[in-house]
């Protein structure tokens, strides 16, 4: 790897952007697709670059089919960060550890926020907002949002809804994001965003038990996560 390249891939890596370089195996030649950003000698054309990417929104390296071209995918951790210390995130947080994800969970509210509760877990008691801020989510990065408080709510979401993170899910009754979604209007959000939002958070799987909720919403952020099409569409959780 040349050393123009190398340090690209250093720099992306770095700032936790997921990157990959393609290798043409005859000649030696590469390059580091970042973005739309391209580094490096190596041409792909429109069907190479499809396939590159979709590897790399797979997380999957290897040789690429059809071609002489290998991808080595470099992707930042998955994260979920889960506003709100409750039940459905007490379920929520071991299943997302299993499929994979560094898991964070941010509330203020410190009787909730214990080790006890959320025993091997990064807790962050800042107000929702600040904490979001500073973990600066990435394009690797989904958020739940749990505590059914617009105190809490709204501005975590105001802040997760100005970053590229892949998923932002709210917990409520259609009737409570219909008021979740005009308080949002209110601050300045405008409606692309708010489209962003999954809610009521979760596949519609017949959820009643916290336990039950907390597989629809990692189903919903898998389903996300990988660009399958919608099968079915959330259903209330109050």
């Amino acid at each position: 790897m040349k050393r123009a390249l190398f340090d690209s891939l250093q720099a992306a890596r770095a700032a936790k952007r997921p990157v990959a370089v393609v290798t043409e195996l005859e000649n030696g030649q590469q390059v580091l697709l970042d973005g739309d950003t391209r580094a490096g000698d190596l041409a792909l054309n429109e069907t190479e670059l499809a396939l590159a990417n979709k590897a790399l929104a797979d997380d999957r390296s290897g040789p690429l089919e059809e071609t002489n071209l290998f991808v080595q995918v470099f992707n930042p951790p998955l994260r979920l960060i889960v506003v709100g210390a409750v039940h459905i995130a007490q379920l929520l947080v071991p299943i997302a550890a299993l499929a994979g994800y560094e898991v964070v969970v941010v509330d203020p509210r410190q009787a909730w926020a214990t080790d006890a509760r959320f025993p091997e877990v990064r807790l962050l008691t800042e107000w929702p907002d600040d904490a979001l801020r500073a973990l600066n989510p990435d394009r690797r990065t989904a958020i739940a949002v749990l505590t059914h408080d617009p105190k809490l709510d709204d501005p975590a979401l105001g802040v997760a809804l100005a970053s590229p993170a892949f998923y932002i899910g709210a917990l409520g009754s259609k009737r409570t994001h219909a008021k979740r979604l005009a308080r949002l209007r209110e601050a300045g959000i405008d409606e692309p965003a708010l489209a962003r939002i999954h809610a009521p958070i979760g596949l519609a799987v017949g959820a009643k038990s916290p336990a039950e909720i907390a597989i629809s919403i990692l189903a919903q952020v898998t389903q996300e996560l990988h660009g399958a099409p919608p099968l079915v569409k959330a259903e209330a959780h109050k």
